[in-house]
């Protein structure tokens, strides 16, 4: 099926908002070790750019069910473009700072929980219900393309020649996708019934649901657990990976490292629907999650840069999985006017552990060492394996798209 033309602009709006993010991913680190080589400063970064997730998410999910969901991402991707073109002038006259990064990524943290809350909430009403897998599949190939294939050699590329035009590039990829974003037409408000409600009992009834939600809210523990592992890494993987660390790499090998992980997505992502009905989603999910904690841990085991890389490859194609069925799972299990804010309590759970995270990333590199970050993070998959096995079963998935069967796409009224 060819999906709709909405559809399609929004994809290219995500690929060019994750273009921007994968950009960043490289720059901003490498900014950060350029100012100083502290685990500690270097992580306050990281942890930065993923409070927001912790702090704002659950307010984020009640505004995506209360505002036209494509002019928040629309103003979160315009937002996004004016802070970074304040960075690229404060780092083209040498006033960069540990704290002004932080500053900087914690206010694109906020823009990234609206643009991206409000994005999985509008993709059931542009995309036909049997066709969300199909569309999400395309939609990850495209983000996680543009963010690990694309962005990070790009940012480490331009870095090594000018920061401040690195920096500029994810400015200039945020405008591109806000034009994208203005083409895409109607409105897109979900339309309410009953009385007004407060910000307050919105939040608190996502809340319940998820809580209430057995099997979402195991999910959603899992990728908690696995964001956890996953931040704490990269809140350090520069240190490990970049001269005058042990692996060696230049900034462009580090971008190039990094952006081996979109290999496997875009490997992967057209094929996900397949795998899925040939395994069964159930037996996916818990083999991602294990390969996943094997690959956690390669950067700890090796100084190869070709071992690395492929362990990426591996991480890649195994995000684009888990993704692409559990997000194609919950507007199956959800009502349209309640999405939003579901996707937000989900994903406070999912990424509040970020923070969190990337803060125990350094203490640990600071106690005891970089690898030691790595080992630990795949400990985390450990724990969090058997409570996959013994909640997330295809009866379990089964029963509760049965208990929701009006659930699903088309939810959000054009007008």
């Amino acid at each position: 099926m060819a999906l709709p033309t909405p559809f399609r602009r929004l994809m290219v709006a995500s690929g060019f908002s994750n273009l921007a993010d994968g950009a960043l991913q490289a720059w901003m680190p490498l900014i950060a070790v350029g100012i100083t080589r502290e685990p500690g400063a270097v992580a306050v970064v990281a942890l930065a750019q993923r409070l927001p997730w912790l702090v704002f998410a659950l307010p984020a999910g009640a505004l995506s069910d209360r505002l036209d969901r494509r002019r928040t991402m629309l103003g979160a991707s315009v937002a996004r473009a004016v802070v970074l073109a304040g960075l690229a002038v404060a780092v083209a006259t040498g006033h960069e700072t540990i704290a002004l990064l932080a500053v900087v990524g914690f206010a694109l943290g906020i823009a990234e929980t609206l643009f991206d809350t409000s994005a999985q909430s509008l993709v059931p009403a542009l995309v036909p219900h049997d066709h969300l897998s199909q569309a999400n599949g395309r939609l990850y190939a495209v983000e996680l393309g543009a963010n690990q294939f694309v962005g990070p050699p790009l940012g480490g590329l331009v870095v090594a020649v000018s920061a401040a035009a690195a920096v500029a590039t994810s400015a200039a990829a945020y405008v591109v996708a806000a034009v994208a974003l203005a083409l895409v037409a109607g409105s897109h408000r979900v339309a309410r019934a009953g009385p007004p409600t407060s910000m307050r009992a919105d939040i608190a009834e996502g809340l319940r649901y998820l809580w209430r939600h057995r099997l979402l809210r195991t999910l959603a523990l899992l990728v908690g657990l696995g964001n956890l592992a996953s931040a704490a890494t990269a809140a350090v993987l520069a240190l490990r990976l970049v001269d005058p660390g042990p692996v060696g790499l230049s900034e462009v090998g580090y971008g190039l490292v990094i952006a081996a992980g979109a290999l496997g997505s875009l490997v992967v992502g057209p094929f996900v629907a397949r795998i899925e009905a040939a395994l069964g989603r159930a037996r996916v999910l818990v083999l991602a999650l294990a390969l996943w904690g094997v690959a956690t841990t390669v950067p700890a085991a090796t100084v190869s840069p070709v071992a690395i890389a492929a362990s990426f490859v591996v991480l890649g194609g195994l995000v684009v999985v888990w993704n692409v069925i559990t997000v194609s799972l919950r507007p199956r299990l959800v009502p349209a006017p309640r999405l939003g804010r579901l996707n937000a309590s989900y994903r406070l759970v999912a990424w509040g552990s970020a923070p969190l995270g990337a803060a125990l990333g350094g203490v640990v590199a600071t106690v005891w060492s970089v690898e030691a970050v790595f080992w630990a993070a795949g400990a985390v998959f450990v724990v969090a394996l058997p409570i996959c096995r013994a909640v997330v079963t295809d009866a379990a998935i089964a029963a509760a798209e049965q208990r929701q069967p009006t659930a699903g796409g088309g939810g959000s009224k054009v007008l």
